[in-house]
């Protein structure tokens, strides 16, 4: 009877662990690595594509969906400039925005279009429609650049306006995703008040789309404070996203200031959306529902 049971309590320890290493994880820390993250693409559940900005090497790291680093992947022949966001395709291609411009006046945008079983590096280089200066008169510096992804053989890019000077207009821009020389399409604009955008993504069933945006500045002009929001859009026509049925959820985060400039979705209302490392805080991530508040 002892040994009947205490199998049985074997295999109650056995389920129980399995159900934890399946299950989401709400929270997770980032490798040391990732301490200036700036792009997601969420590739499957144990398959998480990863960039820092800025400053940092022309690479991808590839985590399981606990954080832990399975793979650094550097990319041959890409220079990081100004990494700022990161999204694939139905093809396993993935597309690296190197676009962030905070000063208006680069002429060398690109996105490189890189093939990570193979290593094949492509790029799309562009301009857009409505800057003719570089950089043009201060009360214009909105040509700035954090989010895009991909959707139906095209590059939807979303502009990051000014803080605080700025007027908080996004412009939603398009690309094709393809290797070429390309001035970009200027579909849209919509007003976020007192947000500027970071990142974006769309839902895999294309019924969704998601811009994450925050607000920051000096209280008492030296005390840093940030918030953050999701502006999820449904019910838009074709792809004029930003024509949409829109709310708006907030990103909740201590009272340290917080800096969120990644999301991808993992599954239908829901999101992770990450952090770069701060005084107080590591690099992490967090899982958002989108059906409350």
């Amino acid at each position: 009877m002892a040994r009947y049971t205490f199998t049985l309590l074997l295999l109650c320890f056995s389920l129980i662990a399995a159900n934890g290493q399946g299950r989401l994880k709400k929270k997770i820390i980032l490798p040391k690595a990732l301490n200036e993250v700036s792009g997601l693409y969420y590739a499957g559940p144990d398959s998480l594509w990863w960039l820092n900005d800025s400053g940092n090497s022309a690479a991808l790291y590839l985590t399981d969906g606990r954080g832990k680093l399975k793979q650094v992947l550097p990319v041959p022949g890409a220079l990081n400039r100004d990494w700022e966001d990161l999204t694939g395709d139905n093809k396993g291609k993935l597309y690296i925005g190197d676009f962030g411009n905070n000063l208006n006046r680069r002429q060398d945008l690109c996105i490189y279009i890189f093939e990570p079983q193979t290593g094949q590096l492509d790029s799309i280089r562009f301009r857009y429609p409505d800057q003719i200066a570089y950089p043009p008169a201060p009360e214009y510096w909105n040509f700035d650049m954090e989010g895009f992804f991909w959707s139906q053989d095209s590059l939807h890019l979303f502009s990051k306006n000014r803080l605080p000077q700025g007027n908080y207009y996004s412009k939603h821009y398009v690309l094709p995703a393809a290797p070429g020389q390309y001035t970009a399409s200027l579909k849209d604009s919509l007003l976020l008040k007192n947000r500027v955008v970071t990142s974006a993504a769309q839902s895999p069933d294309g019924r969704s789309v998601v811009l994450l945006a925050y607000w920051y500045k000096l209280f008492l002009g030296f005390i840093p404070v940030t918030k953050t929001s999701i502006f999820l859009f449904n019910d838009y026509p074709g792809s004029d996203f930003l024509n949409g049925k829109i709310k708006r959820y907030r990103v909740p985060h201590c009272i340290a200031p917080t800096q969120y400039e990644s999301i991808d979705f993992i599954a239908p209302g829901k999101v992770r959306v990450a952090s770069e490392k701060t005084v107080l805080f590591r690099q992490q991530a967090r899982v958002r529902k989108l059906g409350g508040q």
